[in-house]
């Protein structure tokens, strides 16, 4: 996830990959997908976000990958773990004792061999409200939603288009000033990927192009404010947030995940 450019940006230039380097990509992607797979057994009322941490980077250390946030720009922790209305990048601590009723956010990155994965899931923690469960469930079908049109092609704009419409179609807001990535031998490459545009526009895609498609939602509105740590991104207005990430390869037919077991 990075913070959105200006429009004026200068366009830096797109990496496609070959079938081989995919297949590198997709073996660090099963090492984040292991992560998420702990996560789902691990998260509950009383665990703290430092034990989520500390299981995520042993996983990601035992098969020979190392945890790509750690030390990024100063990030101090392997995994972020953002949650209520935190978007992203919520630093593990052992005073963060998840509750019942709260979602959390957990945002992975593992590179292998110099090929990186990332991924993203947003998790209840016990029983949750109606609200949250509907902020989930908006989130992840954005980012199927977005899935589905990430074809060679199509324009990148059709990805935005569709995860900016499935979420607002259902009565929640898309944050503008963090966005997807494309993804490789480094955490964040071009092109930016936009979760709200117009479809029809923006760059023609290509087979070969990998990007990670990482819808963040609110349930109130999209405008974000920065604590004091310097990292951790919440909702500007106090609302629930939601993160749902895939990293995807685009090819002719439909999107190869790279970040499943």
């Amino acid at each position: 996830m990075i913070r959105s450019a200006p429009s004026s940006a200068k366009k830096p230039s797109i990496t496609l990959h070959d079938a081989r380097e995919i297949n590198a990509l997709r073996a660090a992607g099963r090492v984040v997908a292991k992560v998420h797979e702990a996560m789902r057994q691990n998260v509950r009322p009383g665990i703290s976000t430092a034990e989520l941490n500390a299981i995520a980077e042993d996983i990601i250390r035992s098969h020979g990958a190392v945890p790509t946030f750690l030390g990024y720009r100063g990030y101090p922790a392997s995994i972020c773990t953002s949650f209520n209305d935190e978007i992203v990048h919520g630093i593990p601590s052992p005073q963060a004792i998840l509750r019942s009723g709260d979602i959390v956010s957990i945002d992975v990155g593992a590179t292998l061999h110099g090929w990186v994965g990332d991924s993203a899931w947003t998790y209840p923690v016990g029983s949750i409200s109606q609200q949250a469960q509907q902020l989930l469930q908006a989130t992840e079908g954005a980012l199927w939603a977005g899935i589905e049109q990430a074809v060679a092609g199509k324009r990148l704009g059709d990805i935005s288009a569709a995860v900016q419409h499935y979420a607002e179609s259902r009565g929640f807001a898309v944050v503008r000033e963090y966005t997807g990535h494309g993804v490789g031998r480094t955490m964040h490459e071009p092109p930016q990927v936009l979760n709200y545009g117009k479809a029809g526009t923006g760059m023609r895609l290509r087979s070969g192009l990998t990007i990670a498609l990482e819808p963040m939602i609110t349930a109130g509105g999209w405008l974000t404010k920065i604590d004091a740590d310097g990292w951790t991104v919440r909702t500007a207005d106090g609302s629930l947030s939601a993160h749902f990430e895939h990293s995807i390869a685009l090819n002719t037919q439909k999107a190869i995940l790279l970040t499943t077991l």
